[in-house]
């Protein structure tokens, strides 16, 4: 006889009025089904969780504007364009002054230009070919200069090279009449020489051959700060009167625009009625997901967005089109790959980016792919990898430090952030997976300058607002549940040069 004690299998199968067939399983056995269902938790919106706890700022209307200001305290340089020994400032191609000119008490013209515009006082952003400001380009003349000022003039032995990036010493001219005005884009000095140089001597220009020009891609620090001409102070006699003043113009403005997601969901009451095991509400799980999908979509937006309004429908503005388009732009394209960006290459760019007469970003989010995640720790991880002190009985004996070193990990808002030491200070580095497969290696993101605006006025708050209806099918009276999930928000971001991008 058969033994019906065996594993094999035992159907009860029957067959239902609607030709489907069900089965109790085989011997009616549980299998020790378990009451609980695993889920793995997956990081979601890393960007938006930051600007909607730290940066939220409502708006009244779909299309805003802000306003930026920039100091020009230290912007009151400007750079030699000509020179002479009379106001036709001649000498345009020259850079060398013959001896015999510069000797203290000697009467000398200079014409100054400079590379940002004087209203706003907007500048150049490093790595920004668009939109690059030129020496001398319109409205660009130095508003700056008044009467009895004291201009320092660096400057170099003659002929000696045409890398202009090294100065020998300097010049000191005190400025003897109100400025002489060429159109909108430089100013004529008579100066008086104060310190004096004796020997011919060449003025801090791009080259000996051509007139000063600085471009979008220059180190402040390096490359433009030896050819610059700095305002030092004043000198006035005794019994003089009130001097002569200026007004700057620091404002600018810029605007932004909403967006609106919807993500919706319907189930029919039927469905939404049926209890079913582990989850027992359908509905509830379901929402639960599109809740979730809809913040995930956000996310998207809110990096790869681009600003605009197309057959009436706007779109927001996204970091990585944002920072791309108008911040600074770094090469990060060997980041963690073949013939790797250097410690070295790195920090020159953070030097940069975070010169102090250029930004002070020091509210900065750092959001990086995984391959320059790995590569930041592998940069941080090498000091105590390879770096040793020798024995203490060595004639070379040291102490070692780091200069860039992990320094911690912390979780802020539900998103980790590894904090790595530089010597400009804490990194607060974030993985963000959805850079991975894009051209961005890395933003920068100051978050004192970047707004996430959701649309609330007369009492209507549309920060992801829910909406709940019930729809009757026509001709049917079938009705079902269906939900919408609608945020109108926008993001606004100001500074340009207070963000970076390496790709």
């Amino acid at each position: 006889m058969a033994d019906v004690f065996s594993l094999g299998t035992y159907s009860d199968t029957q067959s239902w009025s609607d030709g489907t067939s069900k089965d109790t399983g085989d011997l009616r056995r549980k299998y020790n089904f378990g009451d609980r269902v695993s889920e793995l938790n997956i990081a979601q919106d890393p960007f938006f969780r930051f600007v909607s706890k730290v940066a939220k700022k409502p708006t009244d209307d779909p299309e805003f504007k802000f306003t930026e200001r920039r100091g020009s305290y230290h912007k009151r340089y400007a750079y030699i364009t000509a020179h002479g020994p009379d106001i036709n400032v001649s000498d345009t191609g020259d850079a060398t002054v013959d001896a015999g000119y510069l000797d203290q008490g000697d009467t000398y013209y200079f014409k100054m230009g400079t590379d940002y515009e004087s209203a706003g006082n907007i500048g150049n952003i490093s790595g920004q070919s668009t939109g690059a400001i030129a020496v001398g380009a319109s409205n660009t003349a130095p508003q700056f200069f008044l009467e009895n000022q004291i201009i320092k003039i660096n400057t170099r032995a003659e002929d000696e090279g045409s890398a202009f990036t090294v100065p020998t010493g300097y010049i000191l001219a005190k400025v003897t009449a109100e400025p002489t005005a060429v159109s909108t884009t430089h100013q004529i000095l008579k100066c008086e020489i104060v310190k004096g140089e004796a020997a011919a001597k060449d003025l801090m220009w791009e080259s000996a051959s051509a007139a000063v020009s600085t471009t979008y891609n220059k180190t402040i620090a390096t490359d433009l700060e030896p050819k610059r001409c700095y305002v030092v102070g004043s000198a006035h006699g005794q019994g003089t009167g009130y001097p002569a003043t200026w007004k700057d113009q620091p404002f600018s403005t810029g605007f932004g625009l909403t967006q609106i997601w919807k993500t919706a969901m319907a189930m029919d009451n039927t469905t939404r009625a049926t209890v079913l095991k582990y989850e027992p509400n359908e509905f509830a799980r379901i929402w639960r997901e599109k809740l979730i999908e809809h913040k995930f979509d956000i996310e998207q937006s809110l990096l790869f967005g681009a600003q605009g309004s197309v057959n009436s429908v706007q779109y927001t503005e996204g970091a990585v089109d944002f920072i791309t388009n108008y911040g600074n732009i770094f090469t990060g394209s060997t980041m963690g790959g073949t013939g790797a960006k250097s410690q070295d290459d790195f920090l020159d760019d953070m030097s940069q980016f975070l010169d102090p007469r250029y930004n002070n970003a020091n509210a900065t989010l750092f959001m990086v792919s995984t391959d320059v995640y790995n590569w930041l720790h592998k940069l941080s991880g090498y000091f105590t990898a390879n770096v040793k002190k020798t024995d203490a009985g060595s004639a070379n004996h040291f102490a070692a430090t780091s200069d860039f070193s992990i320094g911690g990990r912390k979780n802020v808002f539900g998103v980790d952030i590894t904090q790595i030491y530089t010597p400009y200070g804490v990194m607060n580095v974030s993985r963000n997976i959805h850079l991975d497969g894009t051209q961005v290696k890395m933003l920068a993101v100051n978050m004192k300058y970047v707004k996430y605006r959701p649309l609330v006025g007369n009492g209507l708050n549309r920060d992801t607002a829910v909406y709940v209806g019930v729809q009757t099918l026509e001709n049917s009276g079938v009705d079902r549940r269906v939900d919408l999930i609608q945020t109108e928000a926008g993001m606004e971001w100001q500074m340009p040069e207070a963000h970076a991008v390496w790709k």
